[in-house]
């Protein structure tokens, strides 16, 4: 199964993940980028994105087909699911999405080509064979390994960050046996310069990408722990981690609210997978608990040091800094647990969707929020926008015994003279 010299690709979802991709690859093949959302195909064919991943001249310029229309993406070489992978309510993995676009796919599926179906969404090890290729041979009648063949490359998408970027990156890859793992090898090492990495399984794969987030989620709930340990200390955590970064080897990750598509949600996939097991992930959930708490921690913090209810300022809703991407912020934990204690909230963020943040979590973006004058102001996401704000126009943000919060130490090297300032 040599990789033919014209694949034809479809990458199903055309989200953070799925459009960087589908551009890159469409420098090299024919490719279809499909995704059930209409307006988002009506948006990327007058050239925006509003992820703002793919820069509207190089979107405009890009060979990539879109269509919102299965019957446009039938009969491909290689299938790429991208759609996201949350979790519930309760934090159990969701795997609707993926079951979604499984399903869409093997109807479409011509078994005289042969086509590998890919996923790229983070799962726990095992969904790929265990659900999606059952699942694919449920719906299409055909036979895996002989009308079809499954693969999987985990998705290392960091949104906003146009250094680590798809065609840069290694690509892990693997394959259900040797010639589709130097198949995707080929499609996957025409896109990035940086080359392939062959894992041993499509199991390894999958628990590969799962960990490399749970990792950071770890590092970054030990940061969290001990801010809240140095803070009954009256220590600034950045002092200490100042003077500890100056050891070789000593690891600089910092703390802060968790959020995002990837490490507030994928440990949660690999401890549910653990307890399925019979093996209960102490230290994956004990992160994780550390983490999803921080946003109500730093309202206490707030509020105490306030010591009142009053008018709050918060800048910045995304889940990080100067991207529009609001899924899974962890910011709302600040902004409801500040309600709860009887403050005032004003949001603002000058780069997510004002439609997105209601309907996610019902908040009203405030366009003019930094024309106002309040008691509390909380830069919870640093922004360039407000990085670039003088002191005057801080200073001028706050009423009388206002409070500035500066929960990344945005302001650090700034005197804002006669500023009360708090940080973690």
């Amino acid at each position: 199964m040599s990789a033919p010299i014209h694949e034809q690709i479809v990458v199903v979802g055309l989200g953070y993940v799925g459009l960087p991709l589908a551009v890159a690859l469409a420098k090299s093949f024919d490719v279809t980028g499909f995704d059930i959302d209409r307006r988002r195909i009506e948006e990327l064919r007058s050239g925006h994105d509003r992820t703002n991943e793919i820069d509207s001249d190089i979107l405009k310029a890009s060979r990539l087909k879109l269509t919102s229309e299965s019957s446009q993406a039938a009969a491909a070489d290689v299938y790429i699911v991208t759609v996201p992978t949350p979790v519930d309510a309760a934090n159990q993995p969701d795997l609707g999405p993926v079951i979604g676009a499984t399903r869409a796919v093997a109807k479409l599926i011509d078994p005289a080509r042969k086509p590998i179906i890919v996923y790229e969404s983070t799962v726990y090890p095992g969904v790929t064979d265990e659900i999606c290729g059952p699942l694919i041979e449920e719906v299409s009648g055909l036979v895996r390994g002989r009308d079809f063949f499954l693969g999987y490359s985990p998705e290392r998408i960091n949104p906003g960050d146009r250094e680590h970027t798809v065609d840069r990156i290694v690509k892990v890859i693997a394959g259900e046996n040797d010639d589709v793992t130097e198949r995707l090898a080929a499609v996957y090492g025409a896109v990035t310069s940086a080359g392939v990495f062959r894992a041993k399984s499509i199991r390894a794969a999958e628990a590969a990408k799962v960990i490399e987030n749970a990792q950071r989620d770890i590092n970054i709930a030990f940061m969290n722990e001990i801010t809240q340990i140095f803070s009954k200390l009256d220590l600034s955590i950045w002092d200490v981690l100042e003077a500890a970064g100056t050891k070789w080897n000593f690891l600089k990750f910092q703390p802060g609210l968790v959020g995002g598509h990837c490490i507030g949600v994928d440990p949660y996939y690999l401890s549910y997978r653990a307890q399925q097991l019979g093996q209960e992930p102490h230290v994956i959930l004990s992160g994780r608990s550390t983490n999803d708490g921080m946003g109500a921690w730093v309202a206490d913090q707030l509020h105490a040091r306030l010591g009142r209810a009053g008018k709050a300022l918060i800048m910045g809703l995304a889940f990080k800094e100067n991207v529009p991407d609001l899924r899974n912020s962890r910011v709302i934990d600040v902004i409801r647990r500040l309600e709860a204690l009887g403050h005032e909230i004003v949001v603002h963020d000058p780069l997510a969707d004002p439609a997105e943040a209601e309907h996610e979590y019902g908040v009203s973006l405030a366009s003019d929020a930094l024309e106002g004058r309040y008691d509390l102001v909380l830069v919870a996401v640093p922004h360039e926008s407000y990085s670039a704000l003088s002191d005057e126009q801080l200073g001028g943000l706050l009423n009388e015994r206002g409070l500035l919060a500066d929960l990344k130490n945005l302001y650090a090297r700034r005197p804002l003279a006669g500023v009360d300032r708090w940080s973690l």
